[in-house]
């Protein structure tokens, strides 16, 4: 969604914008899919935001802690829901429409640079560019190629999601806690609800590594999932799911690569603000490319200032979305998050405020 997102921008100044991607839109991708409104006047102004697929207004916030304790909240800023299959395949048709050019069904396998000029190696392809941005998500084989240093640790995160119809309240995005892990949910475009949730792999281990027994086991404890479970019908045969997904520092620039969105850096998905951040991001770098491309400012200067704006604008909502990640999945933590929200409602309002950004 990032590179999309970034393309559509280059593109809209009349520059020239090539996309490779390994599979061919629509796809569906394991997210929350919950875009925070901060996002709304950037979308509008560049003509992105998806209007007329009626995305879900989200304007109240429930947590529930393990033993299903729940308290409410309304959400100063609020949000909208759309599938990223939807999203992504209307920012495609928009991009294609301005003329970007598309390689789809083709996965990058290596990037050099040398003599201020990139060769990529994509399939049985071999293109030459002045400048390459990397959106290829939080794990990619590029990542290893590129020897980055969070894949060379094991990650224990697994995040698992559906689509499902169910009786819900359409402006609430719940998330319910489940020991070691909690589960989003809210809704989406067509009626339809996005259930998405991360868990620590030793509870898919512990299930005999199926998803189904681990929801019923340890998903089911909280009694919120239980009924969401029951009383849902999937609308995907098989769930979706991804491994070793990594909330470590990354590096914005890699071998003269500006990376965008997740490859970045993401933000732990409880905050519900891994979206918006991408799209930030993207057109952070873009306005800087622009310029790049145009002649106003040197390569060096690009990396540079990319990088120094993208830490100063997110790197404080990712430091404080790590250390709230640290108490969720816990019993006595989430019961005392449920309580201070009851409580202390202003303090949870700070918390929410510090993971999300201003309207840009």
């Amino acid at each position: 969604m990032a590179g999309l997102v970034c393309a559509n921008y280059i593109a809209e100044k009349g520059l020239s914008v090539t996309l490779i991607e390994k599979k061919d839109y629509p796809f569906h991708r394991v997210c929350g899919e919950y875009i925070s409104n901060e996002t709304i006047p950037f979308l509008k102004t560049r003509g992105l935001f998806p209007e007329e697929f009626n995305p879900a207004t989200i304007t109240q916030f429930q947590l529930t802690s393990v033993n299903g304790r729940s308290a409410m909240l309304p959400l100063d800023l609020g949000g909208f829901g759309i599938s990223r299959y939807t999203f992504d395949h209307f920012l495609y048709k928009k991009a294609e429409g301005k003329g970007v050019k598309f390689i789809l069904n083709t996965e990058v396998e290596e990037v050099s640079f040398r003599k201020d000029e990139f060769v990529i190696k994509a399939g049985d392809k071999e293109l030459s560019s002045n400048l390459v941005i990397g959106s290829f998500g939080k794990r990619s084989k590029l990542d290893l190629s590129m020897q980055r240093g969070f894949v060379q640790k094991r990650s224990p995160y697994v995040g698992v999601k559906y689509h499902i119809r169910t009786d819900h309240p359409a402006d609430l995005i719940s998330l319910h806690n489940f020991k070691d892990g909690y589960c989003g949910i809210s809704k989406i475009e067509d009626n339809r609800y996005c259930l998405c949730y991360l868990t620590n792999a030793a509870n898919l281990k512990k299930s005999n590594n199926s998803i189904p027994e681990m929801e019923r086991n340890i998903l089911s404890r909280n009694p919120h999932l239980e009924n969401i479970f029951k009383n849902s019908n999937r609308l995907f045969k098989q769930p979706l799911s991804i491994s070793q997904i990594s909330f470590q520092q990354k590096s914005q620039v890699e071998n003269h690569v500006i990376l965008i969105g997740d490859a970045a850096g993401m933000i732990t998905p409880l905050c519900g603000n891994g979206m918006s951040m991408a799209m930030h991001g993207s057109k952070i770098a873009a306005a800087l490319i622009v310029q790049f491309i145009k002649g106003d400012i040197t390569r060096h200067e690009l990396e540079n200032n990319y990088s120094k704006i993208w830490k100063k604008t997110f790197n404080a909502r990712i430091k404080t979305g790590r250390l709230v990640q640290r108490f969720f999945g816990k019993i006595w933590m989430t019961n005392l998050f449920v309580r201070a929200m009851k409580s202390m409602p202003a303090l949870t309002r700070w918390i929410i405020r510090k993971t999300h950004g201003d309207p840009f």
